[in-house]
Formats: structure tokens, sequence, C-alpha cells
């Protein structure tokens, strides 16, 4: 594949992100919260596929880096309130940028499942608790200011657990590094509690990083 194919691939799907994400608040502007779920948990599809297209870290930690700066400028001024407005304030879209960035730098291109890994867990654990704990209802509490859900909370738990128990098959698969089958009900816990930990979105930095740094200590080292 040529090298520029992976940045078009990346750039034509963030687009066709935003594109959804403005339909999506025109056709129902009451729901503010639903266009930014769509980019949340869109977003983490970008890590699987700069894994696929061999993204090469010399473009992907620039490319993480700028977008990062271009949500910090959207949140001051508001250019697509689509990705932004969520009636509370929220650094979550510039904290979700700054830990891709973050992890690129840390992990990547050497342990790619890491990064993936990480970024899912937050992207769909987080994104589809903050869907069906507003959606239905259950028992809710607030933690530092932030109003959590037992069925939130619970959805955040079994949809990390099954991001993390589909990249550790994925990694025993490819030979990478990965932490056993046995603990991840552990790592998926942790996700859940530095999830529950949201005051102004910066669980959002905290989980994927959380994730990621629990994954490396409990995969065993390569012989």
């Amino acid at each position: 594949m040529p090298s520029w194919c992976g940045p078009l691939v990346v750039i034509a799907w963030l687009a066709l992100l935003a594109l959804a994400a403005l339909a999506l608040r025109q056709r129902w502007p009451e729901q503010r919260e639903w266009s930014r779920k769509l980019v949340h948990i869109g977003t983490g599809a970008v890590l699987p596929l700069a894994w696929v297209c061999g993204i090469e870290r010399s473009t992907a930690l620039p490319a993480a880096a700028l977008v990062t700066l271009a949500t910090l400028l959207n949140h001051r001024l508001r250019v697509l309130p689509a990705i932004e407005d969520v009636g509370r304030p929220s650094y979550g879209t510039v904290s979700y940028g700054g830990a891709i960035t973050l992890l690129l730098f840390l992990y990547w291109p050497a342990s790619p499942q890491v990064v993936t890994a990480a970024v899912l867990v937050m992207a769909l654990g987080d994104g589809l608790a903050g869907l069906i704990g507003a959606r239905f209802v259950s028992p809710r509490w607030q933690v530092f200011g932030q109003t959590k859900s037992l069925l939130g909370t619970l959805t955040m738990a079994v949809v990390s657990l099954l991001v993390l128990m589909l990249m550790v098959s994925l990694s025993v698969f490819l030979g990478l590094p990965s932490p056993p089958f046995a603990l991840l009900p552990l790592l998926a816990l942790v996700a859940t509690a530095l999830e529950q930990l949201a005051w102004l979105g910066f669980d959002n930095l905290t989980v994927p990083l959380g994730v990621a740094l629990l994954w490396q200590v409990l995969a065993p080292s390569p012989a």
C-alpha cells in the first residue's frame, strides 16, 4: 500500500464522521449529546485503521497533535458545536485527543495493540455507557459533580471487558504481548473505576492511559 493511502483513509473517515455528526445535530437538535457521542465512538476506529494501514509514527504523531490542537480551538470558539457542545463544562474532546497523542508517543508503532485497546475501551465503553445510562432509568449518584448511573457503569464494565477480550485474542493470534485472559476483569474494573472520575471530562485522558499502562504491567515480557 502506498504511504499516502493510510492517511487518506483516516482523513476520509474523520471527515465522514464530522459530516454525520452535523447531520445528526440538524435532525435532532434537542439531543445535543448524540452527535458528540457519535464522534466519541467513531474516533476510536482511527486507531485500528492506522494499524491496518501501517501509518508511521512520523505521520501519526503530528497528525494527532494537530487534531488535539484543533479540538482545543473548537472548545474555545465553538466552530463545530455538534462535536463540542454538551451543555456542561467539559474538556473531554481535548483530553481524548491528548490521550491518543500521548499513547502514540509512548507506544507507536512498537505496540499498536496497546494503543488500539486503550482507545477502543474509551471510545466504545465510555461512549455507550453515556448513551445507555442517559436513555434508561437506573439508580444514579454523583462523583465530583458528574452524574453516574448503575446501568451506564455496568455498560462500561461489560463493553470494556469485551473489547479487551477481543484485543487480547487478536494480540495472541499475531504473537504480540498481552495480559492473560484471567486478568482482563481486573483491567476492565480499573477502566470502569477511572471512568467514574469524570471531572471536566478528564476521564477521556485517564481511562486510556490507565488501560495502556496496566496492559503493559500485566503483559508478560517477550522472551
